[in-house]
């Protein structure tokens, strides 16, 4: 089924009822957080508002977007981009994109001018959306986006060099428009991290969308009773595909802007939401701020909050049964996935696995999973190897990159690149990153072991771990740590904490300094391998 039947099935069954808010309240706090251009940018907004639509009038947006697109020439397997942040006109345009049968390439809002320009090119974009702060770096490349492009501007005061959103669709229909879907057909770009370099553009179709949308709602029994705040960029897969399990019951979504706990908590008692996606640095920033006082939880009615669930990085299990404690009756998931597998799911914790946590979980709704070794062959179960998963939300390719494609798809097995193990029980347990695994002395270290570790420390807010070069070894391994606020911390106590660590993997350096994350809460390594790899040679060759 193309996910777009969906829509079109909510706009006739519950057309009155309310789909979407976005929600943008008055700043409550003003301190700069620790990791955060994507939490100041969310939050600086001088204007307190919420709006809402329908489920009939989303629909009627996507169409009336859709009429618009086919009237300037795009055709199915065109590709529409969105550079938009979050916003009550995100979903209509993409909605309206897919019923074009043309490809949505939904652009992360961090990319520069220059990734705007590889990405509009790698995916061949013919149209590019784009709101009011992104007006500088398009400007900026107008002229060579231009060749062959139509930006549309969303937004108040439309640049000379785009042609207005509120323009274009206005005298357009709103009746939906005559263009067969089938699922197998290409329906969605999506770029990967580019950690490594420039992004790779990957293709999913119909199937994968549809896929992610019936398996959220599977996994955390959406009902149309429930409401579903969603706080990451829509930009990324993660944010969503946990949405579409509010599209495929029917039910309602927030759309919130801001991070903080008192935001978060007070949109969870004013809309009353009921099932909430964290990033890891937001539950650490409620938790600490429910050690210290600043909220109290009797000041928010969050009694129909049932389920917090975390994806798009390790979770540690410290920070778990520490949520536990303040919310026990909370049900808890941890969604493992990533871009290349239609984002989180593919393998999940379960809602009544608590017993597990630290573990990712089960293969997902429709899922399978095997761990293989260098050559692919199966590792036996308590063996670590590269994790590979196989399903119906599997992307079709890296969009023209035949060579990544095969590299990373073999025998309809997505080799995911992250290092794994099995427990008896059959409960998958993510090691590390392939790449990010330390060699130190011929000895394989995985990070997020210590990272779990260091993490139930009392005075630790993040945890970092990373290989920094030895002339003698290799690598050692360099904890980066940023100590809770008001705490202070020496590398004598986090020396004797870790005493209880085998010997070769106890932090050889301890580094105090804000770890840094990016929009969708995972640790950015390279960056800091970067600045703490390039000063640790530095010292090295001045002790020689």
């Amino acid at each position: 089924m193309p996910v777009t039947d969906l829509l079109e099935r909510n706009h006739k069954l519950y057309g009155d009822e309310v789909a979407l808010v976005e929600l943008n309240p008055l700043m409550k706090d003003t301190r700069k957080t620790t990791w955060k251009e994507y939490d100041l940018v969310q939050q600086t907004s001088p204007v307190a508002y919420r709006r809402e639509i329908t489920w009939s009038v989303f629909d009627e947006k996507a169409n009336r977007v859709a009429n618009m697109l086919l009237s300037r020439g795009i055709k199915k397997g065109d590709r529409v981009a969105i550079l938009m942040f979050n916003c009550l006109e995100w979903l209509p345009i993409y909605f309206g994109i897919l019923k074009t049968g043309a490809i949505a390439v939904p652009f992360n809002f961090r990319f520069s001018a220059d990734e705007i320009q590889y990405c509009a090119d790698l995916a061949q974009v013919h149209i590019l959306f784009f709101g009011s702060e992104f007006i500088g770096r398009i400007e900026s490349i107008a002229d060579e986006l231009q060749k062959g492009r139509l930006l549309i501007y969303v937004g108040d005061g439309c640049p000379t060099f785009a042609e207005s959103y509120r323009e274009l669709v206005a005298d357009c229909s709103s009746q939906a428009p005559l263009v067969r879907l089938e699922e197998e057909d290409d329906a969605a770009i999506y770029f990967s991290s580019g950690t490594t370099g420039f992004p790779k553009a990957i293709l999913h179709n119909h199937e994968s969308l549809s896929q992610a949308a019936q398996m959220e709602q599977k996994h955390h029994l959406t009902s149309r009773d429930d409401v579903f705040l969603c706080i990451p960029p829509l930009y990324h897969t993660g944010a969503k595909f946990h949405w579409m399990g509010s599209l495929y019951a029917g039910s309602k979504a927030v759309l919130l802007k801001g991070t903080t706990p008192e935001i978060i908590l007070d949109a969870v008692s004013k809309e009353q939401c009921t099932i909430v996606w964290l990033l890891v640095p937001w539950a650490q920033d409620i938790l600490a701020a429910l050690d210290r006082g600043d909220i109290k939880l009797e000041d928010y009615k969050l009694d129909q909050w049932r389920l917090m669930h975390i994806g798009a990085q390790p979770v540690p299990p410290s920070l778990i049964r520490r949520w536990k404690q303040y919310f026990p009756h909370h049900k808890y998931d941890t969604n493992y996935g990533l871009s290349e597998s239609t984002g989180p799911g593919c393998v999940h914790l379960g809602l009544d696995n608590i017993d597990k946590v630290g573990s990712i979980g089960i293969p997902g709704y429709r899922w399978s999973c095997k761990i293989v070794d260098e050559n692919g062959n199966e590792v036996k179960q308590g063996e670590v190897g590269e994790l590979c998963v196989k399903g119906p939300g599997v992307m079709t390719c890296y969009y023209n990159d035949p060579k990544a494609t095969a590299e990373t798809l073999k025998n309809g097995w997505l080799y995911t690149g992250d290092m794994a193990m099995q427990d008896e029980d059959g409960f998958y347990f993510l090691v590390d990153r392939k790449k990010d695994v330390i060699v130190s002395g011929g000895e394989n270290i995985y990070p997020v072991q210590i990272e779990n570790f260091l993490s139930a420390y009392e005075k630790v807010q993040d945890v970092a771990v990373i290989g920094l070069p030895d002339s003698r070894l290799g690598e050692i391994t360099g904890a980066v740590i940023q100590v809770k606020d008001g705490m202070e911390c020496t590398e004598e106590e986090i020396n004797e904490y870790c005493q209880k660590l085998p010997r070769y993997k106890r932090p050889k350096k301890v580094i105090f300094a804000e770890v840094p994350r990016n929009a969708t809460g995972k640790i950015e390594k390279p960056a800091l391998r970067k600045k703490y790899g390039a000063e640790h040679l530095v010292a090295q060759q001045n002790l020689a």
